[in-house]
């Protein structure tokens, strides 16, 4: 691949935007990559957990500018590009059944915002810089974040940063739940691989049916989520993992998962 390196190790990928010289601005090479490569991943079972972070000082300057001129689509033509070469991938990142942590370092503007939120994690170094900056070159906020950011940050709030097109550093972000941690400055994707080495370690069936549970769970009735807790905690209690731990802790040995502690 010319454009993302994927490798994964011990049920953890890792996947980098690798543009460093373009700030990792996404164009119809890594699109297309990220695309056929994004697709397989429902399908690989030695996955357990997902990391996304960007080569170099940044994790992803959204769509790359310098080609958004070489082309006039049609209105037509520019909503199928959307749905299939952008929307599929991005449908399938936020569909995906294990937990996936977002690193990011230096700028997360435009569609590498919205990049960012389809993380169930984000975790940032003090560097970072969040952008919602469509409305600078006249577009609509993409990539799902209509969908992911009024989830995170309330409908008024996402509105505001859509039509101002302002920039969030760290703390900001912090402060408003779009980052969990703000993390030592170059050590943001060592925390979201033991975050991830942990939860590959974690019960699969367990936490694929807590994530997927989540992600529906505001667009659903309260007789729906009850419904599908009932059902889902009845499957848990069936795997042999639950079973190894519940063995564990009558024989007061430790317990298999533990949450790794802040990086100093």
């Amino acid at each position: 691949m010319e454009t993302i390196e994927y490798a994964v190790s011990q049920g953890v990928g890792t996947l980098t935007l690798n543009r460093p010289k373009r700030k990792n601005a996404i164009d119809a090479v890594m699109r297309k990559e990220l695309g056929d490569l994004i697709a397989t991943m429902p399908n690989q079972r030695d996955l357990r957990a997902l990391v996304i972070t960007g080569a170099g000082s940044t994790f992803c300057a959204g769509g790359d500018i310098s080609a958004m001129g070489e082309a006039t689509l049609s209105a037509q033509e520019g909503r199928e590009r959307m749905r299939f070469d952008y929307l599929s991938w991005i449908e399938t990142l936020l569909r995906l059944e294990v937990p996936v942590i977002a690193a990011v370092e230096g700028a997360a503007y435009g569609a590498g915002f919205s990049l960012a939120l389809t993380a169930d994690i984000v975790l940032a170094a003090p560097d970072s810089r969040f952008c919602l900056s469509f409305m600078r070159l006249g577009l609509v906020p993409d990539c799902a974040v209509l969908y992911t950011l009024p989830r995170i940050v309330g409908v008024q709030r996402a509105k505001e940063l859509a039509f101002s097109a302002r920039e969030l550093n760290a703390q900001q972000a912090y402060e408003l739940g779009i980052v969990l941690e703000v993390t030592p400055q170059g050590r943001t994707l060592e925390r979201a691989q033991q975050m991830a080495n942990c939860l590959a370690q974690a019960a699969p069936a367990a936490l694929a049916m807590t994530k997927r549970a989540f992600n529906v769970s505001l667009n659903s009735s309260l007789d729906a989520m009850m419904d599908i807790e009932s059902s889902a905690q009845a499957v848990a209690r069936t795997t042999q993992w639950h079973m190894d731990a519940v063995q564990r802790f009558l024989t007061k040995q430790p317990p298999a998962f533990q949450w790794p502690k802040a990086l100093d």
